[in-house]
C-alpha cells in the first residue's frame, strides 16, 4: 500500500529527502518546459577556453613561489602530481556532463545519484564556493590593477578607493568595477561571453609563452641542485598547495546546456583544458626554477617577474607579468561567475529556490535577472567584506564536490548501467575511487577553522531547504520524475 509523503502525495521515501531525479527527466526537462531556453551556442574550442580561463589565474603567477619553498626545484614534480590528482575527477566530470548535459554540474549529477537532500547540500556548497571565489578573485584583480599601474606608469590609485576596509581602505572600487563589467558581459549572452574569454585566454597564454621562451634561453642547470631538498614529503606538501592552481576546469560542466554538441564536446573540453593547463604549468615551473634559485622564487610575491629580473636581467618584466595577471584574473572571474549563475539557475528551475529567478531573457537567452542579482551581491561582498579567511572555504567546497562527482559515477554505473553514455570512465570504479582518495586526503590538510565555517554555512543551507526548498521542489509536484 502506498504511503503518504510529508508533502501530501504518495510514494513514501521515493519522494522524500533522498528522492532521486531520473536521468531521463533531467535530460528531457529543458525541452519540456515552455518559454525561452538557454541557447546552445558554444563549441569545443570555446568550452576548452572556458576551462583554461577558469584554471589559469593568479595561481600560476604566485603559487610557484609557495611550491618552491616547500619542494625546491622538485616543484615541477608537484605540478605533475597535482595534475594527476585532478585528472581522476576530470574523467568523472567528463562522463556525467556528457550523459546529463544540463546546467548545474555537481549539483545535477548528485540529484540523479544520491538524492535531493545531498544535491541541495552540494548545490549550497557550490553557491558558497563560486560566490566567495569570485569576490576573492575580484579583490585580487584590484591589487594587481594597482601593481600594473605602479610598474608601468609609476602611479597608484588612492588606498581609500583601491582596497577594502580589511586592508585599510574604504571601498575596493576596482573590484566592484570588474565584477559589474563581467556581469554585463554574461547578461549579453553566452556566445559573447565565450568570445571575450577566448580573447583573454589567448593573451594570457601569450604572456606565459613569453616567459617560457626567455626562461629557457637563460636556463641555468645549476639552479636544479639539490633537486628535491625535502624529499618526497616536500613534493607532496607542495602538490597539496599547487592543487588549487588547477581548480576551475570543472566550470566547463556548468555550461552543458549551452554546448552545441555536449555529448562530444564536453569530454573533449574537460580533458583538453586540463592537459593544456598542465603542460603550461610544468613548462613555466621548469623555466622558473632554471632561471632563478628556489630561495629567490620563495621570497617573492611575484615569483615569475622576480625570476625574469634576477635570472634574465629584464627589469620591465614586472609590467608584462602584471598585465598577464590582470587578464588571467579577469577570465577566471568571468568563468567562475558564469558557473555560479548556471548552478543557481538549475536549483531555481528545480524549485529548491524561487523559480522566478530562473527566468531566461527572451532577448539575450541568458538568466539575466539571476545574473544581475548575483553580480550586485558579489560586488558588494568584494568591496566591503573581509575575505582573507572565508576564501579558504573555496578549497573545501571544491574538494567536497569532487568527492560526490566521483561517487556519482560509481553509483550510476550500478543503478542505471544501460543509460546511454557518450563517454565512460575507464576502469570504473577503480579510477573514481582513486579520485575520491586524493580529494579526501587534500581535505584532511585543511585547517579546523575552515571546517567550522563550512559546517556553519551548511547548517544555514539546511534551514533554508527545510523551510522552503523541500516544499517547493519540482519532485513534490512531479512524482513521476522520481527515479
Amino acid at each position: 500500500m502506498a504511503t503518504t509523503s510529508p508533502a501530501g502525495g504518495t510514494g513514501g521515501m521515493r519522494s522524500g529527502l533522498f528522492a532521486r531525479r531520473s536521468l531521463e527527466s533531467l535530460v528531457a526537462q529543458p525541452d519540456e518546459e515552455g518559454g525561452e531556453k538557454l541557447k546552445r551556442a558554444v563549441g569545443p574550442v570555446q568550452l576548452t577556453a572556458l576551462g583554461i580561463g577558469g584554471t589559469i589565474g593568479t595561481g600560476i603567477f604566485v603559487v610557484i613561489g609557495e611550491g618552491a619553498e616547500l619542494a625546491g626545484p622538485a616543484v615541477v614534480l608537484s605540478f605533475v602530481l597535482a595534475a594527476v590528482a585532478c585528472m581522476f575527477s576530470a574523467l568523472s566530470y567528463a562522463e556525467l556532463s556528457s550523459s546529463i548535459p544540463i546546467s548545474g554540474s555537481a549539483y545535477t549529477y548528485t540529484y540523479a545519484s544520491l538524492g535531493e537532500l545531498v544535491a541541495w547540500i552540494i548545490g549550497w556548497d557550490l553557491v558558497l564556493e563560486y560566490g566567495v571565489s569570485v569576490a576573492g578573485i575580484a579583490v585580487g584583480w584590484g591589487g594587481n590593477w594597482n601593481e600594473f599601474l605602479d610598474s608601468t606608469f609609476g602611479w597608484e590609485m588612492p588606498t581609500a578607493i583601491a582596497t577594502s576596509p580589511e586592508n585599510g581602505g574604504v571601498v575596493n572600487l576596482p573590484a566592484v568595477v570588474i565584477v559589474l563589467a563581467i556581469t554585463a558581459v554574461l547578461v549579453l549572452g553566452v556566445r559573447e561571453s565565450a568570445r571575450a574569454n577566448l580573447v583573454m585566454v589567448a593573451i594570457k597564454l601569450v604572456v606565459l609563452v613569453f616567459f617560457i621562451i626567455v626562461a629557457f634561453a637563460n636556463f641555468s642547470s645549476g639552479n636544479l641542485t639539490p633537486f628535491a631538498p625535502e624529499g618526497r614529503d616536500g613534493v607532496v606538501s607542495a602538490a597539496a598547495v599547487i592543487f588549487f592552481a588547477f581548480i576551475g576546469f570543472d566550470a566547463i560542466s556548468t555550461g552543458s546546456e549551452e554546448a552545441r554538441n555536449p555529448k562530444r564536446d564536453l569530454p573533449i573540453a574537460l580533458l583538453a583544458s586540463l592537459a593544456i593547463c598542465t603542460v603550461f604549468y610544468v613548462l613555466v615551473a621548469l623555466g622558473a626554477v632554471g632561471l632563478a634559485s628556489s630561495d629567490q622564487l620563495a621570497g617573492s610575491e611575484a615569483p615569475l617577474a622576480a625570476a625574469l629580473d634576477d635570472g634574465a636581467g629584464i627589469s620591465w618584466a614586472a609590467s608584462v607579468l602584471s598585465f598577464g595577471a590582470l587578464i588571467a584574473i579577469t577570465s577566471v572571474c568571468l568563468v567562475i561567475l558564469f558557473g555560479q549563475t548556471r548552478i543557481l539557475y538549475s536549483m531555481c528551475r528545480d524549485g529548491l529556490l524561487p523559480r522566478g529567478m530562473a527566468r531566461v531573457s527572451p532577448r539575450f537567452g541568458t538568466p539575466a535577472r539571476l545574473t544581475v542579482v548575483l553580480g550586485v551581491l558579489i560586488a558588494i561582498l568584494a568591496a566591503l567584506v573581509p575575505l582573507s579567511e572565508i576564501v579558504k572555504l573555496v578549497n573545501v567546497g571544491t574538494l567536497f564536490a569532487f568527492v560526490l562527482v566521483n561517487a556519482g559515477v560509481i553509483i550510476l554505473k550500478y543503478r542505471q548501467p544501460d543509460f546511454p553514455r557518450a563517454y565512460r570512465v575507464p576502469w570504473n570504479p577503480v579510477l573514481p575511487l582513486i579520485g575520491i582518495g586524493f580529494s579526501v586526503y587534500l581535505m584532511s590538510t585543511l585547517e579546523w577553522e575552515t571546517w567550522i565555517r563550512f559546517l556553519g554555512w551548511m547548517a544555514l543551507g539546511l534551514i533554508i531547504y527545510f523551510a522552503y526548498g523541500y516544499r517547493h521542489s519540482r519532485l513534490r509536484s512531479h512524482p513521476e520524475e522520481v527515479a
